[in-house]
């Protein structure tokens, strides 16, 4: 049996830890007969890392986070990092609990995973969204297949992002907290493209009136993060006649916010997913 090593690329890290430390961890999986061996190496003192730490601080300075995990140590030590700490108003395990938290404390903003030591990430969002539709939604999830994306999209998450991303590189954690911050919605490519409809007619009641391209091409924007004046400047209108661009395309597609606008069209099929 063969053993293979790949070395991950460094993780830009947003834990808030000052000292060097290099840490290596590793695990085994089977792959068509192979033995696979995979090294990831924290490097805790890299100039991505320090950046990412001030963008979450910026980020997280008014914010009010509850937070709702199944998995106990990853939800004592998220709610414990610098410089989300100072931001949590409440930590919960279960649906219920969560639920609670949110009617209580009113939070800015609700991350949490699909699996809870009883009820479901996505009824959680859910609950969330209808008691509380100005309180952002971050999902992170374990599971990447094409229902789960759907189930997280279709309960309206403003936000999100595989577990497997973190410390991949690909910062979505930090993009997705910046994306939040400017109002947008957050579903990199691979979400976009398994939340995507592959049968768009498919039980799906007729829209209210066909979208213009222009429309699309906005709701597109809006589906890829993009502000009102990143997409302006990308079409070459107006921020005004992007508005109007979006309060059209949601009547259209029966949406009440931008989130569910963006879910729409994906779920209709109408936008491409890629970049």
């Amino acid at each position: 049996m063969a053993v293979e090593k790949r070395l991950l690329p460094p993780l830009p890290s947003w834990l808030g830890l000052s000292r060097r430390l290099l840490c290596r961890s590793r695990c085994a999986s089977l792959e068509k007969g192979h033995l696979v061996v995979v090294w990831m190496e924290l490097r805790l003192d890299s100039r991505g890392l320090h950046q990412a730490i001030d963008d979450a601080a910026r980020f997280f300075q008014n914010q009010r986070l509850v937070v709702c995990c199944g998995d106990r140590f990853t939800l004592t030590c998220l709610c414990l990092t610098e410089p989300i700490r100072r931001s949590v108003v409440g930590a919960a395990t279960t649906e219920d609990e969560g639920f609670d938290l949110v009617l209580r404390a009113r939070p800015s903003l609700l991350i949490c995973t699909e699996d809870l030591e009883s009820g479901y990430g996505m009824n959680l969002l859910k609950r969330v969204k209808a008691e509380l539709p100005g309180c952002q939604l971050l999902i992170v999830l374990v599971r990447e297949t094409q229902a789960v994306v759907k189930e997280a999209m279709e309960a309206y998450a403003d936000a999100v992002i595989f577990k497997s991303s973190l410390g991949s590189g690909n910062g979505d954690f930090i993009q997705a907290l910046q994306t939040l911050s400017q109002g947008g919605v957050y579903f990199p490519e691979d979400i976009r493209r398994l939340g995507a409809s592959q049968d768009p007619k498919q039980d799906l009641p007729p829209l209210i009136e066909e979208l213009t391209e222009r429309e699309l091409e906005v709701v597109a924007g809006v589906a890829r993060g993009l502000t009102n004046n990143a997409i302006g400047s990308c079409l070459g209108i107006s921020v005004e006649t992007v508005k109007t661009h979006v309060v059209n395309a949601k009547g259209k597609l029966g949406a009440s916010d931008r989130t569910q606008m963006a879910v729409m069209a994906l779920i209709y099929g109408l936008i491409d997913p890629s970049n």
